[in-house]
């Protein structure tokens, strides 16, 4: 099931409204002598429902000019004579409805929408997209026609409507009358724009909580395999249960074949998403646990800031003495306990780890407090992770 967004403008009514042209898709196919390219992609995409979005001073009567021929001809007359004085209602429109559904062999709405000429207005016409749109739908977006203003409306109402009703914007399209030629008109898939904004988001997801599984449905567009990208999701899931060494292992099968993927979208991302990753080539196992220390605690995660920094800290004191056992369970155990009986600041931060963890008052006082404020708590973990921590 698939809804076509097609925007209606306003066009100068002497010369006839918009002017005839060949619109021609990526794939070749040519819609000839077309006015209206909402009326091409109708045929071409056979979608199920049609959302007409115009003003009340939109060519609905110039779109609707057949209709005058088909026994509405009164009713033609009085929607031109609203469209003249930018006075067109919705009972102008609602009888048109049936005619275009007969027509395009789909569900078409006829919408009104303000002319979005200051934030009220534009939020206005999210609202309007939400509420003529179920969740879950398919949908694709023509902004050829309407206000200049409105194709960068229409972006930020593909991200609107995922975010809020699941919606998948397939496709946005553009005829560019401008770049004709051949006697032709090309029509621009803008997807690539959507793709954009995936990309920013799942940048902003991972620097809030560092899941690098955001990235594997991404790269799998760019043609990464499911195998590879099914790595980036496995770290996440050892980084979760703070298992630093696996989650390296785990990013650095994949690291190199990320940077060899050429495509434009992952080299104008790359280098954000290698800086990201390249943690995983620390010379230790202590080192790692000690950077992702210091990214939780700027994450303000601060659980999983402090039991980063612990393990880092227990590492560090195994390397020094019998490097071989670092990842000897027993050998750690031990070196806990040594850690948290001789080290003030190592109990220091164990007490706040627990206070945390367990979701009840230290019955140290000096934790209590430190946990009653957040300014504090950064505070005296910066303070534990510069005294415990290499650098």
């Amino acid at each position: 099931m698939t809804t076509l967004i097609s925007f209606l403008g306003v066009g100068n009514k002497q010369n006839g409204g918009y002017r005839t042209t060949n619109y021609q898709f990526s794939d070749g196919e040519v819609f000839e002598q077309t006015r209206y390219i909402g009326m091409a992609l109708a045929q071409k995409i056979k979608p199920t429902k049609v959302i007409l979005l115009g003003t009340s001073g939109s060519m609905w009567d110039v779109f609707l000019e057949n209709a005058g021929d088909n026994g509405m001809e009164e009713k033609w007359l009085d929607l031109s004579e609203a469209v003249d004085s930018k006075n067109v209602s919705p009972e102008h429109l609602q009888p048109f409805e049936d005619y275009l559904s007969q027509s395009l062999n789909a569900e078409v709405h006829c919408v009104l929408i303000p002319f979005a000429k200051n934030p009220k207005e534009q939020i206005e016409i999210l609202s309007v997209l939400a509420e003529n749109l179920n969740e879950n739908e398919d949908v694709v977006i023509d902004v050829t026609h309407g206000f200049r203003h409105l194709p960068m409306l229409s972006l930020v109402a593909a991200r609107f409507l995922k975010t809020v009703k699941k919606i998948d914007v397939q496709q946005i399209y553009y005829g560019a009358f401008e770049m004709s030629g051949d006697n032709k008109t090309p029509v621009l898939e803008l997807e690539s724009l959507l793709t954009m904004l995936d990309w920013v988001d799942a940048l902003s997801t991972f620097d809030k909580d560092g899941d690098y599984s955001v990235f594997a449905p991404l790269l799998q567009q760019q043609g990464m395999t499911d195998t590879d990208a099914k790595q980036l999701s496995q770290a996440s899931f050892y980084e979760r249960i703070s298992n630093a060494s696996n989650a390296s292992q785990k990013i650095g099968t994949v690291f190199n074949k990320i940077q060899k993927i050429e495509t434009p979208i992952v080299d104008l991302f790359k280098p954000q998403l290698v800086q990201r990753l390249k943690w995983h080539k620390e010379q230790n196992r202590g080192l790692n646990e000690q950077h992702l220390a210091k990214e939780y605690l700027h994450r303000r995660d601060y659980l999983r800031a402090a039991v980063f920094a612990m393990e880092g800290m227990i590492t560090a004191k195994i390397s020094q003495e019998c490097p071989l056992k670092v990842n000897d369970y027993n050998e750690r155990e031990s070196q806990y306990k040594k850690l948290k009986e001789e080290d003030k600041e190592f109990k220091m931060l164990t007490k706040i780890r627990n206070a945390i963890a367990h979701c009840k008052p230290s019955e140290d006082g000096n934790i209590r407090q430190i946990l009653d404020n957040e300014q504090e708590l950064t505070q005296s973990l910066q303070e534990r992770f510069k005294n415990l921590l290499e650098d």
